[in-house]
């Protein structure tokens, strides 16, 4: 179940958030004036979340430093609006 709490539950009821963030290991919603404002979890959660991510940036790096091509801001965003929608575009 999404657990969403007021933001001020971050100063007054910080233990409670922790402890559910911990122990279920689900993220906790907060909110500001009744909209979203931020989330709330845990490291591993958070490395969950992002260790793919930095993986496959390090070997995108990798990519480029064993590459001599070299494309532009708008080359490389019409290269993926060009394989998103079907045509192969070199």
């Amino acid at each position: 179940m999404i657990n969403i709490r007021p933001v001020s539950d971050m100063r007054n009821k910080f233990s409670e958030i922790e402890e559910t963030v911990l122990k279920t290991g689900d993220p906790v919603f907060l909110t500001k004036n009744g909209y979203g404002s931020m989330v709330v979890m845990s490291i591993e959660q958070y490395a969950a979340l992002t260790d793919d991510i930095e993986l496959k940036l390090d070997e995108a790096d990798r990519a480029a430093d064993s590459a001599d091509i070299r494309y532009s801001g708008d080359e490389m965003f019409k290269r993926v609006r060009g394989r998103i929608h079907g045509r192969k575009e070199l």
